[in-house]
């Protein structure tokens, strides 16, 4: 009977990880279905990573070596820039058109976040057999979390990572843990997670030395594996921040610009809202769920395993937001000059690893209360199903689309710039474009050689000459001169009339009355045309000529093609 019994919640147990397989399935069709119809993200993806694989791609520098440069960008953007060759999302974009490589990562993706947090929670945290519907409901809103789709899985591959180095710390392992620990970095990013997770691990290392006063050979030697494969991988980033050959944009990073009140501001905002880069969506049902669990907790007297761990991981995600605040508090300035480091590499990042934390509180939470009753499953189970909703509430296909965002289709505007190309009539090769109003990616995506980009590692001495064109620009705007001057990733045709903006659609009203451009210098380096998304009405002031609008159905923009005189 008690077989009968055990085999029963295990198929009923199987059936619900099939459920929520075709389920993580469901969430990523509308990829599939509408292709380069759908709406995905814009920032950090579309305005930046899908065209550069393309760029990379088209420019046959996918093996180039440590000192060749892509001259389609800033007549010469460093082939390091684009990253490594070792990395699975450049190839699915090398082997696949870009929406398709688009909706595969998404898939590979979420269906090992699932896979790893599955595996952890089971193994690690919710062992119960009467708590299935934790382990499995939880593991698939970590999968279903709205990542930053080029980072794959440095986030949430990190439950999977987690789950084997948990078993070769406990000594209970086999060749599936190692094989993780050597396949997870062709899939991920050493500096968007997995550097700060290595990290974590090495200081669970210590604390076991010292407290424990056990030295665990094989538990370092797996964090050593793992970080030496990160190091052979990202040989590029290594090189470049080990051995670089002149100061580069990251030189004039200001990072910590922030009062002591606004960073105190800024960590309640990263706790209950999360990040752009790691958006947990945990505002609503976690975070209420969190403090439920510690109220029980703080009047208990005597604490359990679980609720020993459930309080770690709440201090830690508390520690985890004040870190990200302060590396920004301005106090931080001086030793930022003094060590170069600290500018150029972005320590704040340890807060990527909140996504693992703040679902395994909501793991081990959940149990907490499935424990006290009949009234609290039901709470908990409410909470599954409400969490679960407002992830795919959050589906691209539906934020991106009621925010009014253009299609994959209608942002790269193909037939459009092709279009502009056969007017202009030349070898894409023999001149140089910029844009105003709209993405230079777009521009990028097409083929067109570009002198403006949206990279965060480049020559200063192109940003200084850069800066040249836009001079007076940023005179009359002190927010576009700090964000330049001060980070400069996005070296852009800025105008101050237009702002921090660079997404005018054609149905956009605003014009540009008091353009104020170096044209000399922008001909000097190259540039023979503007790709503006609005009219520009002192275009003669700036020895522009008006050639030809280009107005085409499937594209978001209405592009007016200067020529510089």
């Amino acid at each position: 009977m008690n077989k009968l019994c055990r085999k029963i919640k295990l198929d009923s147990e199987n059936t619900s990880i099939m459920l929520a397989i075709c389920l993580i399935m469901v969430y990523v069709s509308p990829l599939f279905i509408l292709g380069e119809n759908a709406h995905i993200r814009v920032h950090d993806n579309l305005d930046s990573n899908i065209a550069w694989y393309k760029v990379l791609k088209n420019s046959g520098q996918l093996f180039g070596g440590i000192h060749s440069e892509i001259p389609q960008v800033i007549n010469g953007l460093p082939r390091n820039a684009f990253g490594t060759e070792f990395s699975g999302i450049q190839w699915l974009h090398h082997l696949f058109p870009s929406m398709l490589a688009y909706a595969l990562s998404q898939i590979i993706t979420r269906l090992f976040a699932f896979l790893g947090m599955y595996l952890l929670i089971k193994r690690h945290f919710v062992k119960a057999e009467e708590a299935r519907p934790i382990r499995v409901w939880v593991s698939l809103a970590f999968a279903l979390t709205p990542f930053w789709p080029s980072g794959m899985l440095s986030t949430l591959g990190m439950p999977l990572a987690l789950w084997a180095f948990m078993n070769i710390r406990e000594g209970r392992y086999s060749w599936k843990e190692w094989l993780t620990l050597i396949l997870l970095p062709l899939y991920s990013s050493f500096v968007l997670g997995f550097f700060f997770f290595l990290f974590m691990m090495g200081l669970l290392w210590v604390r076991d030395l010292l407290v424990k006063r056990k030295l665990n050979g094989v538990f370092f030697s797996s964090i050593v594996l793992m970080t030496v494969i990160y190091l052979l991988i990202e040989y590029r980033l290594v090189d470049s921040l080990v051995f670089p050959d002149a100061p580069t944009s990251r030189n004039e990073f200001v990072s910590s610009t922030l009062g002591f009140w606004h960073t105190i501001r800024l960590i309640g905002k990263n706790y209950f809202l999360g990040h752009t880069h790691v958006l947990t969506l945990h505002t609503l049902v976690i975070v209420p769920l969190s403090f439920i669990v510690i109220g029980f907790l703080w009047k208990k007297k005597e604490r359990n395993e679980a609720d020993k761990r459930y309080f770690y991981l709440f201090i830690f995600n508390i520690l985890l937001s004040t870190w990200y605040a302060f590396w920004f508090y301005k106090g931080w300035q001086p030793l930022k000059e003094r060590f170069s480091l600290l500018n150029t590499f972005n320590f704040a990042r340890f807060h990527f690893l909140r996504p693992l934390v703040i679902y395994l509180m909501f793991a081990v939470g959940a149990f907490i209360l499935w424990q006290k009753g009949k009234r609290w499953k039901s709470f908990v189970k409410i909470c599954l199903i409400v969490q679960l909703i407002v992830l795919f509430c959050a589906n691209d296909e539906i934020v991106y689309r009621v925010a009014g965002k253009p299609s994959v289709k209608e942002f790269y505007a193909t037939e459009q710039f092709k279009e502009i190309a056969d007017y202009i009539g030349k070898p894409k090769s023999s001149y140089r474009v910029a844009s105003i109003g709209i993405h230079p990616a777009i521009a990028q995506y097409n083929g067109f050689y570009t002198l403006d980009t949206y990279n965060n590692f480049y020559p200063l001495t192109y940003k200084h000459e850069f800066r040249r064109i836009i001079a007076g620009e940023l005179n009359k705007s002190p927010t576009l001169k700090k964000y330049f001057d001060q980070w400069g990733g996005r070296c852009y045709l800025f105008v101050a009339e237009l702002g921090k903006h660079y997404e005018f659609k054609k149905d956009s009203k605003v014009k540009i009355h008091h353009l104020q451009l170096n044209t000399n210098v922008f001909k000097q380096m190259g540039g023979r045309y503007i790709f503006s998304a609005v009219p520009i009405l002192n275009a003669k002031e700036n020895h522009l000529e008006l050639k030809k609008t280009f107005n085409q159905k499937d594209s978001a923009w209405k592009i007016y093609l200067y020529q510089v005189m």
